[in-house]
């Protein structure tokens, strides 16, 4: 049944029995009975034309994943908050193997389309959010990473294990990834790390715009913000050694809070009496 629900990806989304049964390598009779029981179950979708799908049980199921449904709970409205102050698509990733996986993926309007979607799995070496999730990785596994086969998406993609020994220490210093053009050509991704309790790193936010719509500098203090937010919000104890940040419950940037705050202090002029 697992091997079942793994032929499907983002290029086979919908698949006949005999495709499903050619690629898991099981007969037709047995892929025929294991389909049926997940269709039965909510784990696949069978269409009009007898193609199969995945069900939405299997989202039901991922949404109580502790490492990602309940992390897109607490993160979400910070996600929309910096995604109107950035007007860029925003991306909030977890780990998962050499791989990192979109728990929520934003898109912006009038910006520059992205492959990127909730529940899309891409190499850690090949995005912005999972170059940071690989800097705060223990070195065993950055050199296990590094021996696999690195894919080369475009001229830019990081594959030579110096260049991203030496890229990731840079990341450890900063607290940020800038890369351009590295899963796909005219974007640039900048990333940062979001900690969990004992100020480990649980997550990566990152945002895409255009490349050289803006200076990617321009964007790291929004975007360390909302990190900030998160991480305090799940209990990292370094985020919370700044009393300028937003409190967890309140979902505004410190600017917009000011502006709120100065027009409360002020006092309307009486009127003398008659």
């Amino acid at each position: 049944m697992l091997s079942i629900l793994g032929v499907f990806d983002t290029e086979n989304v919908a698949l006949t029995l005999s495709e499903i049964s050619r690629r898991t390598g099981l007969t037709l009779s047995t892929t025929h009975r294991l389909v049926n029981e997940l269709r039965c179950w909510g784990a696949l979708s069978r269409h009009s034309d007898g193609k199969y799908s995945i069900g939405l049980r299997i989202l039901e199921l991922g949404t109580l994943a502790p490492q990602g449904g309940q992390l897109r709970e607490i993160a979400l409205p910070y996600l929309h908050d910096l995604q109107h102050a950035t007007r860029a698509n925003v991306h909030l990733a977890v780990p998962d193997g050499h791989d990192v996986i979109y728990v929520e993926s934003l898109r912006a309007r009038d910006t520059v389309p992205v492959p990127s979607r909730l529940g899309g799995r891409w190499p850690m070496h090949a995005t912005g959010t999972g170059l940071v999730l690989l800097a705060y990785s223990p070195q065993e596994f950055q050199e296990e990473v590094f021996a696999s086969d690195l894919r080369k998406y475009t001229e830019k993609t990081l594959t030579d294990p110096d260049e991203l020994r030496h890229f990731l220490a840079e990341v450890r210093k900063s607290g940020v990834a800038i890369v351009e053009n590295q899963l796909t050509y005219d974007v640039m991704a900048v990333a940062v790390p979001i900690r969990g309790p004992r100020d480990r790193v649980v997550a990566a936010l990152g945002i895409t715009v255009k490349t050289g719509s803006t200076s990617p500098h321009s964007l790291v203090p929004a975007l360390a913000a909302t990190s900030r937010s998160i991480s305090r919000a799940l209990g990292a104890p370094s985020a919370g050694a700044d009393p300028s940040m937003p409190r967890p419950q309140q979902h505004h940037w410190p600017v917009r809070e000011a502006k709120r705050d100065s027009r409360r202090t002020v006092v309307p002029r009486r009127r003398p009496p008659r």
